[in-house]
């Protein structure tokens, strides 16, 4: 029997309710944005989605209305799949230039015959809420957090482990499986921005079972359907599931699925101190970090504090959010 489809373990684990969490991030930023715009700037934020992939058009529509419910100035730009590199490069450079638009987020895979690099690149490092530009990573590895815009999922993920563990991670051992610019890397520099001692680990990893049981803090992004088991798990440990797979579930119907997160959920139960479940865990919170990121940018150019929830903003940490 698989993993995926054994009995669930006996719970001991505290699970982590990362809708509850981003609906108060949410809150927050839709309470913050009204006090914005009556001080003259509305927060403003352009998605752009190229092609017709349909997992990014529910990504985009989902963005969208949470733009809306937090009184933000929305635009979507759909652009036909063909579209030509110098169009789009067109279009983000148009967006840098308009003042009402105050984050820009292109829309990721791109069709093949795009090239992506050059395209976050041309994202000014200032509207660039989704914390993929190059500066933005380099400030973030270089300490300069309250300057850069961190990419949301690894922000949203701190959120959750400052739930269990407070914002000073000192003497706690942390490993993250996965070395992705968009989640892997940046996650590893936010627990070490926290003092965390961390491990970066991947499929290149010597006893990969044995890394991760050394960790206080287990921080899973793969893309494999439940690749750490319950013996992967440290007993006590914090674990934070960033995978969203989709795999088959004829026990609901005849070709239906379900998601499942990197890890082996009902075996995590058993062993970990706390769980992020999937879905409801990180994933609400990379949409809640996005309206974070993108009030922060429009908070920056009227030259108010910026959002608390971006890394390094420590002074507005106790406004009881």
């Amino acid at each position: 029997m698989s993993a995926l489809h054994e009995p669930a373990a006996r719970s001991t684990a505290r699970v982590i309710d990362g809708k509850a969490t981003a609906s108060r991030v949410l809150e927050w930023v839709t309470a913050r944005a009204s006090e914005l715009e009556r001080a003259g700037t509305r927060p403003g934020i352009a998605v752009v989605i190229v092609g017709d992939d349909p997992a990014s058009k529910v990504y985009v529509a989902s963005k969208a209305r949470a733009a809306e419910a937090c009184g933000f100035h929305s635009v979507t730009h759909r652009l036909p799949d063909q579209t030509a590199q110098a169009d789009l490069l067109a279009l983000v450079m148009r967006l840098n230039g308009d003042p009402a638009i105050h984050g820009i987020l292109v829309q990721l895979p791109l069709p093949g015959h795009l090239d992506a690099a050059a395209v976050i690149g041309a994202v000014s490092p200032a509207k660039d809420v989704d914390g993929f530009h190059a500066l933005n990573a380099g400030r973030l590895w270089s300490g300069g957090l309250s300057d850069a815009f961190v990419p949301c999922t690894p922000a949203g993920a701190m959120l959750l482990v400052e739930q269990v563990h407070g914002r000073d991670l000192s003497g706690l051992e942390a490993v993250v499986v996965g070395r992705s610019n968009i989640v892997g890397k940046p996650m590893a520099a936010l627990l070490l921005a926290a003092n965390a001692t961390v491990a970066v680990a991947h499929s290149r990893t010597r006893d990969l079972r044995d890394v991760c049981r050394r960790a206080d803090i287990l921080v899973a992004a793969v893309g494999r359907p439940g690749l750490i088991g319950g013996d992967w798990i440290k007993p006590g440990a914090t674990v934070i599931d960033i995978g969203i797979n989709r795999v088959p579930a004829p026990e609901l119907g005849e070709g239906r699925s379900r998601l499942v997160g990197d890890v082996d959920y009902p075996a995590t139960l058993g062993v970990a101190g706390a769980v992020t479940p999937v879905p409801g865990g990180v994933g609400p919170m990379t949409i809640a970090m996005l309206m974070a990121n993108t009030l922060s940018s429009a908070a920056r150019t009227a030259g108010m504090p910026s959002s608390p929830f971006v890394a390094g903003a420590d002074a507005q940490r106790n406004e009881g959010w």
